[in-house]
């Protein structure tokens, strides 16, 4: 079986082969530049985890995989359009380099060629994978509208924003693990039990975000801390901090949503003294620990020997490991 390290040098290696050769060069040069931008690859290291539970011939689907970051970056793409955003992983983002219209017609094609890699799978398996592959399209763009209108909303239920981060992000981990353990010809079980196993981690994955943006180590993030509190995201922690909140509290954190002109840095401390009052950094960790550890369930539950699931286990324990 191949190691997570090893899966990820062919992931990329084959990302970077991929050929290009129709024209217009100006339409596929922003999206060879957006792949080559690298990343940690997790969708397509998951689905190559996956099948390596049931197979050991993981190189086989590196196409179908593929397909699977063509389609991540392509959303990244658009949300960079969408938020406006200068930087992707420290890259000008696409928008930049070349303008908004380019951005639009790159993404769709990418999009497009998401689909095409993906037919490129078993012909025996082509059609449960497209109708799996269309179905976490269409959440994840409905995650996204549910996440755009609830910033308009202070009155956001926990259990909301929980289906509304599993649409937009855990279906499409969930998606890689269940494509990798159809193609790895797995049970229908095992299939479901992998597929909840990425859910459910994915659900973990989104929280832990959450969290680091507020009390995260700045250098071991990777980014800087308070963004999501200095642009009022709808995050775990604020919409239990407006649930939970008192009358004095929720009037100072309406204050500061509602402010236009305030310093950051303090922005950031009073909405973090807030948070730490009302205890919302224990129920995110209680939170984060519930879903990493119902995925572990699932994990266990798929019918292969413990040690072909070692090396997925491991990768899955080491996305936790950001610093705190």
């Amino acid at each position: 079986m191949l190691k997570a390290e090893e899966i990820l040098t062919k992931v990329n290696t084959f990302l970077d082969n991929i050929p290009y050769d129709r024209k217009p060069q100006s339409l596929y040069e922003p999206i060879k530049y957006v792949l080559s931008m690298g990343g940690k690859r997790i969708r397509p290291v998951l689905m190559l985890l996956a099948y390596n539970l049931f197979k050991d011939d993981p190189e086989s689907i590196l196409m179908p995989a593929c397909a699977l970051e063509t389609y991540h970056n392509y959303t990244l793409l658009h949300d960079d359009l969408m938020d406006n955003a200068d930087l992707r992983r420290g890259h000008q983002t696409v928008h930049r380099r070349w303008d908004a219209n380019t951005a639009i017609l790159s993404g769709d094609s990418m999009l497009v060629l998401a689909y095409q890699r993906m037919a490129q799978c078993s012909a025996d398996k082509v059609q449960e994978v497209l109708n799996l592959f269309t179905e976490t399209a269409l959440e994840i763009g409905e995650g996204q509208q549910y996440d755009m209108d609830f910033e308009h909303r202070n009155d956001v239920r926990e259990e909301e924003y929980i289906e509304m981060i599993r649409l937009k992000t855990s279906v499409l981990l969930a998606c890689a693990t269940k494509i990798g353990a159809i193609l790895a010809d797995a049970s229908a079980q095992d299939a479901d039990n992998i597929y909840r196993f990425g859910e459910q981690m994915g659900l973990a994955f989104q929280l832990q975000d959450d969290f680091l943006d507020v009390y995260g180590d700045t250098k071991v993030f990777g980014k800087a801390i308070g963004g999501d509190i200095v642009s009022n995201k709808k995050t775990y922690m604020l919409i239990n901090a407006f649930n939970r909140a008192d009358a004095a509290q929720r009037a100072e954190l309406e204050r500061w949503i509602e402010a236009t002109d305030f310093d950051a840095k303090e922005k950031i401390a009073a909405v973090t003294r807030i948070y730490n009052e009302i205890g919302i950094d224990r129920l995110a960790m209680e939170k984060i620990k519930f879903y990493f550890n119902e995925s572990k369930k699932y994990l266990d539950a798929v019918n292969v020997a413990p040690e072909r699931k070692a090396e997925l286990a491991k990768y899955t324990a080491e996305m936790m490991k950001r610093q705190y």
